[in-house]
């Protein structure tokens, strides 16, 4: 989480402080990229989770 929030608030900054439009658009395109790459990751740690304490896989 303090990783998600570092690059996010990195991604603010670099957003607030750029003169070119361009640029602008491609940090907010980042920021929203890595947002859902962070959600994904989420996502496959509770699948994960899940999955190793499902009782149908404890038997195998």
């Amino acid at each position: 989480m303090e990783t998600e929030n570092w690059v996010q608030e990195q991604l603010d900054h670099l957003v607030a402080a750029s003169k070119d439009y361009r640029q602008k658009a491609l940090f907010q395109e980042t920021k929203k990229l890595f947002q859902e790459q962070y959600q994904r990751i989420e996502q496959m740690e509770g699948e994960l989770d899940g999955r190793i304490w499902s009782p149908k896989e404890w038997s195998d």
